[in-house]
C-alpha cells in the first residue's frame, strides 16, 4: 500500500523571483590575492574585482605617488581614489555592471606605472563558488624580496590545500550513491532512483521557462529544476547551489547535485538535479526543512525550493 505523505507537503515550494539578489557573507566572502608583477613587455593590465559598499585595498611595497595614480571615468560609479602611503583604497557606490571596467594607474615613488582594470566580481563558468572578489591584494615589485617570497610561498600553500580538498571531494563523488541518482534525474531518468514523484510547479520569470519537480525517497528527497533561456542573446550561467536549514542560516548542508549544462544560451534548456540524504535534515535528533537556492552568475537568486521533512520516506 502506497503510503501518503502529508498535506503539508504540498506547500512545500517558496519559490523566489530571479531578481532577488543573495545576501550570504560566505558567498560575498572576499579574498586576500598575490600579484607579482614581471618585466616582460607584454605583462598587461591587471583586474581587480570589486563589490559596491566594500573598501578593496592594494597594497605595495613602496609609497604610491598621490599626485600621479589616477582612475578614468570613475564619476558615479567609485567614491573618490585615496592613497595612503603604500596603500590605494577603492570603494565603489554601487555593483558594477558585467560589461563595466574603469581603469586605474597606480604609480609608485620610483616612477613605476601599474596598470589596473576595476572590474565586477569574475564567476567560474564551471559553477565555481564563491567568485573571485578582491579585499585585498598584495602587490609585488620585486620578486626576490623576502616578502614576496614569504607571500608567494603562502599563496602556494593555499592553493595546493584548495586542490587536494577538491581532489578529494571529486573521489568521493565517483562512488557517491546519491550522485549517481543526481546523475540518472537529470538526464531523465527518473525511473531508474527509487524517487516518487510529489509535485511540480512553473515560477514565473520574463526571461527564464522553469520546471521544478520534487521528489520523495527511502531516507533521500530529490529536486529536479528545468530551465530554459528565453532571454535574447543572454546566456544564462550557473554560479552556485546552497542548501541551509532556513533562509537566514548560512550553514550549508551537504548534498549532491548534477547539471546538464552550466551556461544554457537563448534557447537552449538545461536541469539541475540535487538528491539530499536524511542527515541533513536532521538537527538536534529532529527533522528539519530545508531551503535549497540556486544563483546564477550575476549573483541574483534564480529559484529557491523549500524542501519538507515530510519527503524523507522511512
Amino acid at each position: 500500500m502506497q503510503t501518503r505523505l502529508p498535506i503539508r507537503a504540498v506547500l512545500l515550494l517558496v519559490l523566489a523571483a530571479s531578481s532577488v539578489a543573495h545576501a550570504s557573507d560566505e558567498r560575498d566572502k572576499p579574498s586576500v590575492r598575490l600579484i607579482m608583477l614581471s618585466e616582460h613587455p607584454t605583462d598587461g593590465t591587471r583586474p581587480i574585482y570589486v563589490k559596491g559598499q566594500m573598501v578593496t585595498t592594494l597594497r605595495f611595497e613602496q609609497l604610491v605617488d598621490a599626485d600621479k595614480t589616477k582612475m578614468s571615468d570613475w564619476e558615479g560609479r567609485l567614491e573618490p581614489l585615496a592613497v595612503v602611503r603604500n596603500k590605494v583604497l577603492l570603494e565603489p557606490i554601487r555593483d558594477l555592471n558585467r560589461d563595466e571596467g574603469i581603469p586605474l594607474l597606480v604609480t609608485l615613488a620610483d616612477g613605476t606605472e601599474i596598470p589596473f582594470l576595476v572590474r565586477p566580481p569574475w564567476h567560474k563558468r564551471d559553477g565555481g563558488w564563491p567568485p573571485i572578489l578582491d579585499q585585498q591584494v598584495d602587490v609585488f615589485k620585486d620578486r626576490e624580496s623576502y616578502a614576496a617570497m614569504h607571500a608567494a610561498l603562502m599563496d602556494a600553500l593555499k592553493k595546493n590545500d584548495t586542490l587536494a580538498e577538491e581532489n578529494e571531494r571529486y573521489r568521493k563523488e565517483e562512488n557517491s550513491v546519491d550522485h549517481a541518482y543526481a546523475t540518472l534525474l537529470a538526464n531523465g531518468h527518473a525511473k531508474k532512483t527509487p524517487f516518487r514523484f510529489v509535485m511540480a510547479a512553473r515560477p514565473k520569470d520574463p526571461d527564464m521557462e522553469m520546471l521544478v519537480e520534487v521528489f520523495s525517497g527511502p531516507g533521500k528527497a530529490a529536486a529536479l529544476i528545468t530551465l530554459k533561456n528565453t532571454n535574447h542573446g543572454d546566456t544564462w550561467e550557473f554560479a552556485g547551489a546552497y542548501l541551509t536549514r532556513d533562509l537566514t542560516s548560512y550553514t550549508k548542508q551537504s548534498f549532491a547535485l548534477r547539471m546538464t549544462r552550466s551556461a544554457i544560451a537563448q534557447g537552449q534548456s538545461g536541469t539541475i538535479a540535487v538528491v539530499v540524504d536524511k542527515s541533513a535534515f536532521e538537527k538536534d535528533g529532529q527533522l528539519v526543512d530545508l531551503a535549497l537556492q540556486i544563483f546564477r552568475s550575476d549573483g541574483n537568486q534564480q529559484v529557491m525550493v523549500r524542501m519538507d521533512r515530510t519527503l524523507i520516506r522511512q
